[in-house]
């Protein structure tokens, strides 16, 4: 097969959604599936709606038209505040946006009207993230303006955590924010249908078993797709990890001296490089680098240790057993190097169906039956 490459096993993308989704719904929460870090892929989204997602989110119109092309109807939100230049595409393809500019809200209600219809604006609120928001005290004006311009329908209010800054969800900001949906509809009239606490990074608050006030939505997606809570980056117990597997092919194997440290003027710095002068080692190339992921959020089979990269190469070392070319090694990946391979055009990205189906049956063939969640 092709190499580089990205292989995603829809199963396991179905398993975790339906998971978060089976745990939140008692406290009243749903899903919203974020589609951002695949680019919108159609097979990809698809799969979380069918794990029981009640929508999907993404922050890019060209990651939206991919799955408005591909016959997904489902409910749209744009989690990025809309571009004025691409309002009117906003209002046309996506069922409701995130907001935080009053110019915005206007232009996508002029957009709707045209077609008779409104769109629905989610007001997000800075609760400590210092990325997008309108500040609290400034919430219910902003609200006022949406409920008093056609086209435009006040849907919900929402937050953001742990993106931009360290803010981490806590029990106190998510009372807050519930109070503040208390506060706009006081003050606005029209029932506040959606809550949206946060994302991924909300979990660890939202599976706890203290109250969720008004929280009834998150917008989750790397919890789906890596099974990890973003602000540990350990291991959501019940979620597969392996989602996605990115395979490089070797393109060179050699055997090579490690470069001799540079001598340095002051020779109580040369003491301490850690270099050993005369050691020889296996070095490989991967035919793979920064154009096409982040190889610092790459995990590595055992024995293989990552040395460094270029745009175009990866070079690592091994212990006891050396890559031979044309071989292909298999790579776990992290956020931001998910985000990077399924944005990149030279990783072919390769949609593995019913896997679980054909494993089972090579495993019933070779007498092994394996357990699944």
């Amino acid at each position: 097969m092709t190499a580089p490459r990205i292989e995603i096993d829809l199963d396991k993308i179905r398993d975790n959604t339906r998971w978060l989704v089976n745990r939140l719904a008692p406290r009243g929460i749903s899903v919203t599936a974020v589609t951002k870090a695949v680019c919108g892929h159609p097979d990809i989204a698809n799969a979380m709606l069918e794990g029981g997602a009640v929508g999907l989110a993404d922050a890019r119109i060209t990651n939206v038209r991919r799955m408005r092309s591909a016959g997904i109807t489902c409910p749209i939100l744009m989690i990025r505040t809309p571009m004025l230049s691409q309002a009117e595409e906003v209002a046309t393809i996506c069922d409701a946006s995130c907001n935080t500019e009053t110019a915005v809200v206007t232009e996508l209600a002029k957009a709707t009207l045209c077609r008779d219809s409104c769109h629905e604006i989610i007001l997000m609120v800075e609760m400590g993230d210092k990325r997008e928001g309108i500040m609290p005290e400034d919430l219910t004006d902003f609200a006022l303006q949406v409920t008093r311009t056609p086209g435009a329908r006040l849907h919900g209010i929402g937050a953001n955590f742990a993106c931009l800054a360290d803010a981490a969800p806590t029990p106190e900001k998510m009372a807050a924010l519930s109070s503040l949906a208390d506060d706009t509809e006081a003050v606005c009239g029209p029932f506040i249908e959606t809550v949206s606490g946060g994302s991924s990074a909300n979990l660890s608050w939202a599976l706890e078993d203290g109250p969720v006030g008004r929280i009834n939505n998150l917008r989750i997606g790397e919890a789906i797709l890596l099974g990890t809570d973003p602000v540990s980056g350990r291991q959501i117990n019940g979620l597969h990890t392996d989602v996605f597997t990115l395979l490089a092919e070797v393109i060179e194997t050699k055997i090579k001296s490690k470069p001799v440290p540079l001598k340095l003027s002051d020779p109580a710095l040369s003491a301490l490089s850690l270099m050993p002068r005369h050691h020889w080692i296996t070095r490989s190339i991967l035919a793979i680098g920064l154009q096409d992921t982040n190889p610092a959020g790459l995990v590595f089979p055992a024995a293989i240790t990552l040395i460094g990269s270029t745009s175009d190469h990866i070079v690592v070392e091994t212990t006891n057993c050396p890559l031979s070319i044309g071989s292909e090694v298999a790579l776990q990946v992290n956020y931001s190097a998910l985000v990077r391979a399924m944005a990149a055009p030279d990783v072919t990205k390769v949609v593995l169906r019913n896997k679980r189906q054909t494993d089972c049956a090579a495993a019933e063939r070779n007498g092994r039956y394996p357990a699944f969640l």
